[in-house]
């Protein structure tokens, strides 16, 4: 062959393989609207469509995750956009804010293959609460089996508000859940129901020696903290430290620190009012009742939250990303000295963000109950798994 053929031959060789690299590169970001957080731009990517009121979410790997919706319906889904339905999942009470909650993975899962789920159940007769349950997927994760409840609330009711609830396995493997004041306002002041109370029990359902209320009279062991109305986001950060976000009335929002023992105020301290205009309460501070670290208003209905580990954005370590039904975006909160909101997230995609969890690879995905979506935020020069590694 001559030298001339063998040179053309060799530039169409490069501009081939040049080709595919960038197809590589660029293909991904077509399909991903880029967007910027902290002035870093950064692509957001839906990842699972056509879902039902997703309301908790939690990752298998980093290219797999359960989703559950809550009419009752728990989702497997993969980066790939397959999902299947997983079978087995106990009667839930799928009535105004009741349903099939949160869902977390044990810690140890690989071994356990064990799950921890909150819902709305059946407590006695009609009236219903507050349920905490666990369970093991299934080999092929088509099922979940061994389904059992740790815990259920003392007492049930007949409205359907204030459930909670998230579920958080703590450093110690104890397993922490929300709950709200089911409606019931003066409830959450009192230790002999668990409404309004974020209860902490151990993985066998069994109560903690530790429990700050265990041995005192009129009073349920299982309570960690009291004084909620209605906290529907949990994390935890870096140093094993709780954190909730709960919704207030009309103002009074919060974000809360949590430590055991401790009386963090509903309905006798708020920042906000009732829906009426009328006062709450006593005001916004009194003794021996908790102020919380930081609190919006007007509302902004905040939802299910994360604090980052700053695995791949080192400059939010310990942030708290927090969804917002009510405005629509994702609240950015610095926790290192002063908690304060120093972003709001605002994306065509973020419309009643539900949830926002960080993949063990270090993405940020959030649930848009709009959007009927699950959405993955990672960098720009960051490469999903390969399609392959993640089929089910």
């Amino acid at each position: 062959m001559r030298l001339d053929s063998l040179l053309k031959v060799n530039i169409l060789f490069k501009a081939i393989v040049l080709a595919i690299l960038m197809f590589e590169i660029v293909a991904p970001l077509m399909a991903a609207e880029v967007h910027k957080i902290d002035n870093i731009p950064v692509k957001v990517e839906k990842i699972v469509s056509n879902l039902n009121m997703p309301w908790g979410i939690t990752f298998l790997t980093s290219c797999k995750l359960l989703i559950t919706e809550r009419d009752g319906n728990l989702i497997l889904a993969d980066i790939n956009g397959n999902k299947q339905q997983v079978l087995g999942v106990p009667e839930v009470q799928n009535d105004g804010q009741g349903g099939l909650l949160d869902i977390e993975v044990a810690k140890d899962f690989t071994r356990t293959r064990e799950l921890f789920f909150t819902y709305a159940g059946r407590i006695s007769q009609n009236k219903i609460g507050t349920v905490l349950g666990v369970a093991e997927l299934s080999i092929n994760n088509q099922s979940l089996q061994n389904v059992r409840s740790l815990f259920s609330m003392s007492e049930g009711s007949f409205n359907t508000r204030h459930f909670g609830s998230r579920v958080v396995e703590g450093e110690d493997g104890h397993l922490f859940v929300t709950i709200g004041d089911r409606g019931d306002r003066p409830s959450a002041q009192k230790l002999n129901t668990h409404n309004g109370s974020i209860i902490r029990v151990a993985r066998d359902g069994s109560i903690p020696t530790d429990n700050p209320f265990i041995n005192k009279a009129n009073s349920l062991p299982e309570i960690w903290s009291y004084g909620h109305r209605n906290p529907q986001g949990a994390a935890l950060d870096s140093r094993g430290n709780l954190w909730i976000s709960e919704h207030g009335a009309r103002g009074g929002d919060e974000i809360n620190l949590i430590a055991p023992g401790l009386n963090y105020g509903w309905p006798v301290i708020s920042y906000g009012v009732h829906y009426s205009g009328r006062k709450i309460g006593e005001g916004i501070a009194k003794q021996g009742m908790e102020q919380p670290e930081f609190f919006w208003d007007p509302s902004m209905a905040p939802s299910g939250m994360t604090i980052y580990s700053g695995k791949l954005w080192p400059e939010w370590k310990d942030q708290i990303f927090l969804g917002s039904l009510k405005f629509d975006y994702i609240s950015r909160l610095s926790t290192i000295d002063v908690v304060d909101e120093i972003e709001k997230i605002e994306f065509p995609e973020t419309k009643r963000v539900r949830d926002i969890q960080e993949a063990p690879d270090g993405t940020l995905w959030f649930a848009s109950e709009d959007r009927h979506a699950i959405y993955r935020i990672a960098p720009m020069d960051w490469h999903s798994h390969s399609q392959k590694s993640c089929l089910f």
